[in-house]
């Protein structure tokens, strides 16, 4: 590696290709060397894997990976076949939503309620790009059709105190190129939705978040993310205020959904492992 470094005098394409081998080489040796010294663990316990990002057997069939027919809105699995555009979750039939499509890669539970809570609150930023994926694999067309990709905003005072915005992490890893993390902003800070009603939500927010500084959505075609939907209630907000200034359309993609039902808090139907 040093040799060839050191080889900057013979020729413009031979620096170029050189430095670019000795450093491809130079990562791998070094990330084996880190792979041996702290071999790679689940993204959901402290068991080891094979692989850094991944998930041990155990946590892996505990991940309810989101497939199949899925509400058009929200992506919450659904029984029944028709058109995918046409098909809606009770909850979605009884509540309009204000964007016109959503998806969510997992049901907020067992490791994958884990995985989001060590992103959120277990300063786990190194895990965003598997989870990045776990988005995309749910959300591809969403994301190839959006001109923006935002992320739901949080109040700078929360902010300061956790440090990064999970949703925004989530944004830079999904998309770059289409990432758009100061797009949004809290207008003032919002108490914590935790056991508020849909009403109660809904009054809470109203107000609370607007488009950024210099920001300009007229005409374009924005995907809002977000790490966790229950109700739906922040990424309504967010959509509104999109709207209101002249989006032409707005989308959704969440990394989990809580999936309720009338008899258990979060069930977990039509439970398929990832293609």
């Amino acid at each position: 590696m040093v040799e060839q470094v050191g080889a900057v005098g013979l020729g413009h394409d031979g620096i170029i290709y050189a430095a670019t081998a000795s450093v491809e080489r130079g990562g791998a040796m070094l990330s084996a060397i880190r792979d041996l010294i702290y071999p790679p663990r689940c993204l959901s316990c402290p068991e080891e894997t094979d692989v850094a990002g991944g998930l041990c057997a155990t946590c892996w069939r505990d991940v309810q990976f989101i497939s199949g027919p899925v509400c058009a809105l929200c992506g919450t699995p659904v029984d029944g076949g028709g058109r995918a555009a046409d098909l809606r979750c009770d909850e979605c039939e009884r509540h309009p939503r204000d964007w016109s499509a959503g998806r969510s890669a997992v049901v907020y539970g067992g490791a994958g309620r884990t995985v989001v809570l060590q992103l959120k609150h277990g300063d786990r930023l190194d895990i965003a790009p598997t989870l990045a994926r776990w988005i995309a694999r749910s959300a591809g067309d969403l994301i190839a059709a959006a001109d923006m990709i935002a992320p739901v905003p949080l109040h700078w005072s929360r902010l300061v105190k956790r440090r990064y915005n999970q949703s925004a992490e989530l944004v830079r890893a999904l998309s770059p190129d289409k990432a758009v993390p100061d797009l949004l902003r809290r207008t003032r800070r919002t108490p914590s939705l935790d056991g508020a009603t849909r009403g109660e939500r809904g009054a809470i927010l109203d107000g609370a978040i607007a488009i950024g500084p210099s920001r300009d959505v007229t005409g374009r075609r924005v995907l809002l993310v977000d790490d966790v939907l229950t109700t739906g209630a922040t990424l309504g907000a967010c959509a509104r205020a999109l709207r209101a200034g002249g989006a032409a359309d707005v989308t959704i993609c969440v990394l989990a959904r809580v999936v309720r039902d009338a008899a258990d808090p979060i069930s977990y139907p039509n439970r398929r492992d990832p293609p």
